[in-house]
């Protein structure tokens, strides 16, 4: 578009605008309709709305995990399963940038204002659409008690290397009684890890057999 007609592109900034604007209200609405449906006292209505919600994707993402620890089981139940249909709805192939935005918002829920069993479920969502870009805040619940097994076992499905970096450099900082723990996860992508018995050969009763190494 040539810049040498001030109507023009005044024109055009306004309809710019007014599609950003429409297409926001749409969002919200999406998710005002979606959250409605979550918590309808209907089972039907319910589950109605979390099977629609990959559609309305990352503008939900916060407002359904607020829900998911909702008094009433039911609704809470439904929310979940509303933030995993999100999640598989934009890791199917051909996604695009739907899937960074979900991971993004995913990612924003691990911090320590948020509920455990909620960053619990947010870790297992993202060992399923979860990349480069989500190992460095996943990596810090390594050393918390309450979620560092599943962010060990998170990390350890995230395909790539800085995956695996990001569980070498946990190997050396982690307490002894962990450290076996991120051995077997580094063993598992194929890392050799010498001098740390593998957990699996480890006997769980006293036996004169010695573990292999």
């Amino acid at each position: 578009m040539s810049m040498n007609n001030p109507k023009k592109v005044s024109l055009a900034v306004a309809a710019t605008g007014i599609m950003s604007g429409v297409a926001d209200a749409a969002r919200k609405k999406g998710v005002y309709n979606l959250m409605s449906g979550i918590r309808d006292d209907d089972a039907k209505v319910r589950t109605e709305a979390w099977q629609s919600a990959g559609e309305v994707g990352a503008a939900a993402v916060k407002p359904l995990a607020r829900v998911m620890t909702n008094k009433d089981l039911e609704v809470a139940r439904a929310a979940k399963r509303g933030l995993w249909k999100i999640v598989r709805h934009v890791g199917r192939p051909g996604a695009g940038n739907t899937k960074r935005e979900v991971t993004d918002r995913l990612v924003e829920l691990l911090g320590d204002d948020q509920p455990v069993p909620v960053r619990r479920e947010v870790l297992w969502m993202l060992s399923e659409i979860g990349g480069r870009r989500s190992v460095k805040p996943i990596s810090a619940l390594l050393s918390n008690r309450e979620l560092r097994e599943d962010a060990r076992m998170v990390l350890q499905r995230i395909p790539g290397r800085t995956a695996i970096a990001a569980l070498k450099a946990a190997l050396e900082a982690a307490p002894d009684d962990f450290k076996l723990n991120i051995a077997q996860s580094l063993r598992q992508r194929g890392v050799k890890v010498p001098g740390l018995d593998c957990i699996k050969l480890i006997p769980t009763k006293k036996t004169n057999v010695k573990s292999l190494k």
